[in-house]
């Protein structure tokens, strides 16, 4: 009788244990998918930045066309690729839409008119809190990555993962040092 208690006893605390684990999993799992949703928001503002920009812009700097065009070309593509997590593609577009963005902002201050221009001005400020925003977002996105990919390769929280199917989670990284500034942006 004393044998099936310690046994019932122990098989319980093992069922707690491995209930414990997979809520956790599943909690870091969701956490990485909210953050997510949070980035992939500050993305789309970006986006949705990028046209208002180039046609304020495209009356006074009619020399800069092909770098607006470089600009709506990778826009568009970065909306492409948008989707309910990262891929490594995605990370590679969006690095290379800032840096055409933070290029484009640096070639326009040479148009005093322009500068001037109140909408310019208010869409340089917007451009930069978003650009901070995202930042802060992708901050938060790879916190939460990290914490799942902790459990997934911990033990024995590993063991629980590969079991239930949990996956590690792509961090969303740049590769390029130019693609990681800010873009510049004058007030």
């Amino acid at each position: 009788m004393e044998v099936l208690i310690v046994a019932g006893v122990g098989v319980l605390l093992v069922a707690i244990v491995v209930i414990t684990m997979y809520n956790g999993l599943v909690a870091a799992r969701q956490h990485v998918r909210e953050s997510w949703s949070g980035v992939d928001t500050e993305l789309k503002r970006r986006h949705d930045l990028v046209p208002n920009l180039v046609a304020t812009v495209k009356g006074y700097a009619t020399h800069e066309r092909e770098t607006l065009e470089r600009v709506v070309q990778l826009r568009q593509s970065a909306e492409a690729l948008r989707s309910d997590l990262p891929g490594k593609d995605l990370a590679v577009i969006e690095g290379q839409l800032a840096a055409a963005l933070s290029r484009l902002v640096v070639r326009l201050e040479a148009y005093p008119t322009l500068k001037a221009d109140q909408s310019f001005l208010a869409l340089q400020a917007e451009l930069a809190n978003t650009e901070d925003r995202i930042q802060g977002a992708l901050r938060f996105y790879n916190g939460n990555v990290r914490e799942l990919n902790v459990k997934c390769e911990s033990f024995p929280s590993n063991l629980i993962a590969s079991m239930f199917g949990f996956t590690m989670a792509n961090y969303f990284e740049l590769k390029d040092s130019a693609e990681r500034a800010v873009p510049l942006v004058a007030p």
